[in-house]
């Protein structure tokens, strides 16, 4: 078989080199000058861990507090002896003392 055969039949599978340092920049490298000199600015390492959501607003950093917690075991109780009272009202509406 001769070469020209078997490029002419892979032809179909093998993609063509679209993507080419070259073809990307027009040749020369002055086109990413742009983007090299943004990534540069950036800072380097790892990332820092935010923790968000309530955690991160009430149990976390400066303003850490178990406020929130207090508020929401008050708020439960509150709620709960409300519904309590309210059905014992409801129980001896009828009666006649």
């Amino acid at each position: 078989m001769h070469a020209s055969l078997i490029r002419r039949q892979l032809g179909g599978l093998v993609p063509p080199k679209i993507a080419t340092p070259k073809s990307v920049s027009g040749g020369s490298g002055d086109g990413l000058g742009p983007l090299v000199n943004f990534y540069s600015k950036l800072p380097k390492g790892a990332a820092t861990a935010r923790i968000s959501g309530i955690k991160g607003r009430f149990f976390n950093g400066a303003n850490a507090s178990g406020a929130p917690l207090l508020a929401l075991i008050g708020g439960l109780f509150g709620i709960g002896y409300t519904i309590d009272y309210h059905m014992h009202l409801k129980h001896h509406k009828n009666h006649a003392h």
